[in-house]
């Protein structure tokens, strides 16, 4: 009996969504509904294309960054570097109102641009700046939600592993989705700023300043203080960044660098040892293992969208909208953020990305300024519940104290309205995006 495309991709997403409701692991439900799906449409020879598909999506020399940034990333958390910067800009910042929680947005930032992972961030500013601020009278929520809000920075700032991702999916050049995130992330950065400046001018006593004690060190003094703890991560954001935005090396290479710098960095602050290594190793191969898993099934289930004829429906059901293209576009930000709500990026851009990509070749949209507006997007899914892995992951390690609804939850509802205001803004100013791309390219 055959059935029909619209019948068939029912069958797709609804064993999707039901693996995933359940709790099943998402590259096993993506790959299980793509093979009953494919076997409906296609018949036994599905396995055999699809095993070609994988193979040649896991040749991709553009993946193996995946795999030398999260090694980077996680060996960055063990030399220390996070917890001094935090120390050098608490010390720097401590005259403004709100000092500490502006140093958690700065170092953030700056690990950002170091790490390409979320997670580390979220941990160890937890860990070291949450104590801290509750200590000197910060209001919980502000501070929980001003570490969730900055650790998120991560997944959008260069090098990001999901734009590693993002770009073989939607036929991009990594390098350039590199240099088109830098002004949306900067921007991100620049509004919980002013946020945090504001708030704290209208609520002073949920952000007091530093004591006089804190702030009694020299110039010189502070000087070399800023200078130890912050010249060696710039070092090693150069030497990644610089190199792929001005054509020395691929995202690879620039990769390679990084994570042998970072070892460096970490020998210098006193902490490699051949347990960090071990350690590091360990969790790179656990974590990128996960990322490919994925990025692999991902693979399978585009193609078995594709071959029930879903590109075409999908395309059909757009481009029939009474709304222009400013409203598809809109429709498809609003997909990737709802999809954000019950899944991570790792699992909605390979299933989004391939769909949406031939529609907006077919109404002339620029697939730099489109990529940014969904990223950002999908950013949304770090703090929005249910999913929202950098609340657990802060609840994972704050004190006691910190409860997950009246703090967390409600602490980092003010930073998704301004990741929304974000995407308005790129959506309105596309040259927030595009300016730097054009410029370094030509």
């Amino acid at each position: 009996m055959s059935l029909g495309p619209e019948l068939i991709l029912a069958v797709l997403f609804g064993t999707l969504l039901a693996g995933l409701a359940l709790g099943f692991p998402v590259p096993f439900v993506m790959l299980g509904s793509s093979m009953l799906a494919g076997l409906l449409a296609v018949g036994p020879v599905f396995f055999h294309m699809m095993v070609l598909r994988v193979f040649e999506a896991m040749s991709s020399y553009t993946l193996i960054a995946i795999v030398l940034f999260v090694f980077m990333g996680l060996m960055l958390e063990k030399s220390g570097a996070a917890e001094r910067l935090f120390t050098a800009l608490h010390i720097l910042m401590g005259r403004l109102r709100g000092g500490l929680a502006l140093s958690v947005i700065a170092v953030c930032t700056v690990m950002a641009a170091a790490t390409g992972i979320m997670g580390a961030s979220v941990i160890i500013m937890g860990l070291v700046a949450l104590p801290r601020m509750l200590e000197r009278g910060y209001d919980p929520a502000l501070s929980s939600g001003t570490i969730c809000a900055g650790g998120t920075l991560g997944i959008l700032i260069p090098p990001s592993i999901m734009l590693i991702v993002y770009g073989p999916m939607a036929g991009i050049s990594v390098g350039k989705l590199f240099l088109a995130a830098v002004g949306p992330g900067l921007l991100l950065a620049l509004l919980y700023t002013l946020y945090i400046l504001v708030l704290s001018r209208l609520r002073p006593e949920r952000a007091p300043v530093a004591s006089q004690e804190e702030r009694a060190l020299t110039l010189p003094q502070k000087l070399w203080l800023m200078a130890s703890s912050l010249f060696p991560t710039l070092v090693l954001i150069l030497a990644v960044l610089g190199s792929i935005f001005f054509g020395v090396a691929s995202p690879t290479e620039a990769a390679a660098v990084g994570a042998f710098f970072s070892v460096l960095l970490t020998w210098a602050y006193g902490n490699l040892s051949l347990g960090v290594l071990r350690e590091t190793f360990y969790q790179t191969t656990r974590v990128s293992s996960m990322v490919l898993l994925i990025v692999a099934a991902a693979f399978v289930f585009t193609g078995a969208f594709m071959m029930t004829g879903g590109g075409t429906l999908v395309k059909e059901a757009l481009l029939s909208l009474p709304m222009g293209t400013s409203g598809i576009v809109l429709v498809m930000t609003l997909a990737f953020f709802l999809f954000g709500l019950f899944m991570e990026w790792v699992g909605i851009v390979p299933v989004l990305v391939p769909i949406f990509t031939p529609v907006l070749d077919q109404i002339g949209v620029d697939p730099l300024w489109a990529a940014m507006l969904f990223c950002l997007a999908m950013q949304t899914s770090f703090l929005t519940p249910p999913m929202a892995p950098a609340l657990f992951y802060l609840k994972g390690v704050a004190p006691p104290g910190i409860r997950f609804g009246e703090h967390i939850a409600k602490g980092v509802v003010p930073f998704i309205a301004i990741q929304l205001l974000a995407v308005a803004l790129i959506a309105l100013f596309p040259e927030l995006v595009l300016w730097l791309p054009g410029a370094a390219l030509g």
